[in-house]
């Protein structure tokens, strides 16, 4: 009776299963690393100096609202990654990129300077007066909350506004209107997000934290005060440039009219001052 195991039963002489036999003589595989190189051609000309993803990032900002880990985590993850290159990118139209860590949200910006030559890239989003005490509220409401995930409903929604009603507009119909509509603007702005199985209940996203920063949020505050003491009509006409928070400078248009007519896209203001 042996007291130990043949070892070399099975075996090849080096002590390796004859199964393994022969596997260090393959070609080594090498793991695929990450290719910073700017890559193949994406179009016929391409001639752009950086990744596709890094590309993929920055046509997202420019046409994107914001870009988000929760939704969009690939994207973001280029954002994170390449967010040198894309700021030097930015800068060269008068853009800046911020970025958000802890919530996970970059956007994009437009810097303002005296320049008769330089030329807004986004175009300012329409931000009337009722978004904008809304947003004010629902910033509030979040930095307020501690909450990760904070619900609000149709119902409390409008009784944020009751600081407003029976002084400004009488017409409780309008009144209510307005206020739908600033809804389905937050909404449309992604601060805002409708629930599919009630649509009367929405999550506060954490966007807002970002792109409401402090300054924003006093110059909304002391100018709500303002338009409550003056009794104005509430008509959709923005209070000042203020009520435009940060990161809203957007390249797209607001659903309601612009009553002034003005445009950004004229032949014929070369050298206009912002």
């Amino acid at each position: 009776m042996t007291s130990n195991l043949d070892v070399t039963d099975g075996q090849s002489g080096g002590g390796v299963p004859d199964e393994f036999a022969g596997y260090d003589d393959l070609p080594a595989v090498q793991r695929a690393g990450r290719d910073d190189s700017a890559g193949a051609p994406r179009f016929d000309g391409d001639v752009s100096a950086l990744p596709d993803r890094a590309c993929w990032a920055l046509q997202n900002l420019l046409t994107r609202r914001f870009v988000g880990g929760d939704r969009q985590p690939q994207l973001w993850a280029w954002v994170a990654e390449y967010q040198d290159q894309l700021r030097v990118r930015l800068s060269e139209l008068d853009l800046r990129l911020r970025i958000v860590d802890e919530l996970e949200v970059a956007f994009v910006e437009q810097a303002g300077y005296e320049s008769r030559w330089g030329r807004r890239i986004l175009k300012r989003e329409a931000i009337h007066t009722y978004d904008a005490i809304l947003a004010l509220h629902l910033a509030k409401y979040l930095r307020a909350s501690r909450d990760e995930r904070v619900l609000i409903t149709r119902e409390e929604i409008h009784e944020l506004f009751a600081g407003v009603t029976n002084t400004i507009d009488r017409d409780l119909a309008l009144f209510d209107k307005r206020i739908e509509h600033a809804i389905d603007k937050m909404d449309e702005l992604e601060f805002l997000r409708r629930h599919r199985d009630d649509p009367d209940t929405f999550t506060v996203s954490p966007v807002i934290s970002a792109v409401m920063t402090a300054s924003v949020i006093t110059d909304l505050q002391r100018q709500f005060e303002q338009f409550i003491g003056s009794g104005e009509t509430g008509d959709d006409t923005p209070p000042a440039d203020a009520t435009r928070p940060a990161g809203v400078d957007l390249d797209d248009h607001d659903d309601h009219d612009d009553d002034n007519g003005d445009s950004d896209d004229s032949d014929d203001d070369e050298g206009d001052d912002w």
